[in-house]
């Protein structure tokens, strides 16, 4: 996730859209670098880490997503490189997460609201592509739309037993 967000943060400030944008994209950024130090460096959160239970390796993720930007891309340049790795790398950021959430099957109310919250956004971010594809001309970024929806797509299993559990007042508890 980190990678990602270094990735997000270069990207995101070579390019000026409006005055609005940048002050959006640095309140996003500056938002999810703070939940990375919170998770790492805050001393109640950080003993709740089971470094035991967290056995994704990254570079399972990490190598694919690069390979598969070299070879899927618009232009071969390296800001392009770099932006569709980044796209790729995001869909798939949740999934050690989601691994480790189903290992422990212990999962506590900030970290389901959080990763719903997560999807969530992935998922409003659909409805604006659309949205934008109907009222905009030529609005059409198919690997912004493809890693949407493969990373939406992840999330669906984890909305599925969030809402169950919602709708029955229940702790919410992923299958092993």
């Amino acid at each position: 996730m980190l990678l990602s967000l270094l990735l997000a943060t270069w990207i995101y400030l070579q390019h000026f859209i409006s005055f609005y944008n940048t002050v959006m994209k640095l309140i996003f950024l500056g938002s999810s670098f703070s939940i990375v130090w919170y998770i790492r460096r805050h001393k109640i959160v950080r003993r709740s880490y089971d470094k035991d239970q967290d056995t994704f390796r990254h570079f399972f993720l990490i190598l694919p997503c690069l390979l598969l930007a070299l070879v899927i891309n618009e232009k071969f340049t390296f800001k392009e490189v770099m932006w569709t790795f980044s796209l790729f790398l995001e869909a798939v950021a949740i999934l050690p997460q989601l691994v480790l959430l189903q290992r422990t099957r212990n999962i506590d109310n900030l970290t389901g609201q959080y990763v719903f919250l997560l999807g969530a956004y992935r998922a409003l971010y659909i409805l604006n592509w659309m949205y934008r594809y109907f009222t905009e001309d030529h609005y059409v970024h198919w690997i912004t739309w493809i890693s949407g929806l493969v990373q939406t797509l992840l999330y669906a299993d984890f909305f599925y037993y969030y809402f169950q559990s919602w709708k029955n007042n229940e702790k919410l508890h992923l299958p092993a």
